[in-house]
């Protein structure tokens, strides 16, 4: 018996007609950039989320890049990110002439509101919460920090489509949050998409700009921008998919809270939590923390079972940012990436594939 990570063609058969009708229509159609489906979808997103604008783009990265640019930082200031996320976050800073700082996390592996505090200057413009593996983080404290400094904070939410804090979605907290419907997220297109939601006219226009070569017009740029389009195509998919999005986290969180409750007893391991009462958790991921991670891989491949390391490394032991380590080396985020270990967690599992994951577990310890 294998047990997949993730199962996107397990996924498309259960929408198959769907999704193939909206793919057929933009053929039909051939509006294939900027179509009448990537307005539907802008639409249905921003009404989903709650925000008052959505601007859809080529990919999450572009999607926090436009952001900061929309946001006119000062040139060479800071911008305050976690140490443990994806390399995007700290890209999108540094290709638009910022300097990164990384902050450390809290036992949920959301950035700390402390650490943000202490690295706090004059020179930060800034902050970046990432909702790490589908938990929001501690918005509330965030924006009361940001808000004492006046600076701005970002959501990056493409982790979190969703996720909600005390009946409030995610990305609607900071000034402008980006999203990532990469295939693999619990909302996920057919290829590379994203977008940004913002309760903000200025910067849903400027972002708007941006994405596409900074156009009001055909042939008329009023701005130099970027070619970051979302496709038709993968909007069609989106449309589709959004409409079950509620039903996939729902059974994301039978399935975690089964994972929790049987995993409970073995003390080798660190089980993720819901950080609140007021927390709704969307579970792009199931990561827990184990000191035998590797031959608990071992074991699990003979299983079948499929993981994901989620991070290998953090962002500041990578090649890319060493100069930071030196800072970074006591960090939470770091003594917790060798021990990072994610499960198969997803709409496509039922009960008896956890039971086989947690029995498998059980074998091992």
């Amino acid at each position: 018996m294998g047990i997949k990570f993730l199962d996107l063609n397990r996924q498309y058969l259960a929408i198959e007609k769907e999704i193939d009708e909206a793919v057929k229509n933009v053929f039909t159609g051939s509006d294939y950039i900027n179509g009448k489906a990537v307005k539907e979808f802008e639409i249905s997103f921003a009404k989903y989320t709650g925000a008052k604008h959505c601007v859809s783009c080529g990919n999450g990265t572009d999607a926090l890049t436009i952001i900061l640019k929309s946001l006119d930082l000062p040139a060479g200031s800071s911008v305050i990110i976690p140490a443990n996320t994806f390399i995007a976050t700290a890209e999108a800073v540094i290709n638009n002439g910022l300097k990164v700082i990384f902050a450390d996390v809290d036992d949920d592996h959301n950035i700390s509101p402390q650490s943000v505090e202490n690295l706090l200057s004059e020179k930060v413009s800034a902050v970046i919460a990432v909702h790490l593996f589908g938990q929001p983080a501690k918005m509330n404290q965030l924006e009361k920090i940001c808000k004492k400094h006046n600076i701005f904070l970002i959501e990056d939410a493409a982790q979190a489509h969703g996720a909600e804090i005390n009946g409030k979605k995610t990305g609607n907290f900071g000034i402008a949050s980006a999203f990532s419907f990469y295939p693999g997220k619990v909302l996920g297109a057919a290829g590379d998409a994203g977008a940004i939601i913002t309760n903000d006219p200025d910067i849903a226009e400027k972002a708007s700009l941006l994405s596409n070569h900074g156009r009001t017009e055909k042939y008329v740029h009023k701005i130099p921008g970027f070619n970051s389009r979302m496709d038709t195509i993968q909007a069609a998919v989106l449309n589709v998919k959004l409409k079950y999005l509620d039903e996939w986290i729902e059974k994301r969180n039978i399935v975690a809270s089964a994972y929790i409750d049987q995993l409970s007893p073995i003390s080798d391991i660190s089980l993720p939590f819901i950080s609140g009462d007021d927390i709704r958790h969307s579970w792009h991921l199931f990561t827990i923390r184990v000191k035998n991670r590797e031959k608990l891989i071992t074991h699990l491949n003979k299983k079948s079972i499929e993981h994901g390391i989620h991070y290998p490394v953090t962002l500041p032991e990578q090649p890319a940012f060493t100069s930071h380590y030196k800072y970074c080396k006591g960090y939470k985020a770091v003594s917790f990436s060798p021990f990072l270990l994610s499960l198969p967690i997803g709409e496509h599992l039922e009960i008896k594939d956890v039971n086989f994951v947690v029995r498998s577990i059980f074998e091992f310890f």
